[in-house]
């Protein structure tokens, strides 16, 4: 076991204009203010682009989880520029491959299946979020 750690960042696509960008973002925000509020911490993507220097030590200095909502995987490539190795990184739309049952529809927000997909998904990643905040590494 390696270094208990007090933050796990959560780092989900910008996706501007598309459900599962939007899905990929509730689902931080569900594990942020809801499930593990003491845990989660997240910045912006434009922030790391532009190597703003307390979001690249966010970055640099804890896990990182991402969130993509294609296979274009911008925020893990984001990260990975910094040279940093993402802990996990995850694609929104597989979350939907698994939960046929909540489709998401909507741009800027989701609608209450989007919510619910993301709740979903917020709850399958809260085991990674655990076990890297105990110190387990990927």
């Amino acid at each position: 076991m390696g270094k208990k750690h007090k933050k796990v960042v959560v780092l989900p696509c910008s996706g501007i204009g598309k459900v599962y960008g939007a899905v990929a973002r509730e689902t931080m925000y569900e594990l942020l203010e809801r499930v593990r509020p003491d845990t989660v911490a997240t910045t912006c993507l434009p922030l790391l682009v532009i190597k703003d220097p307390e979001a690249v030590a966010l970055v640099t200095e804890n896990p990182v989880i991402t969130i993509d909502g294609c296979p274009k995987d911008c925020a893990k490539k984001s990260v990975e520029a910094l040279g940093k190795v993402v802990d996990k990184a995850y694609e929104a739309i597989k979350f939907y491959k698994e939960h046929k049952d909540l489709k998401p529809e909507g741009i800027a927000e989701v609608n209450e299946t989007g919510r619910k997909l993301a709740a979903v998904a917020a709850e399958e990643v809260t085991a990674e979020v655990d076990r890297l905040a105990a110190g387990e590494g990927a």
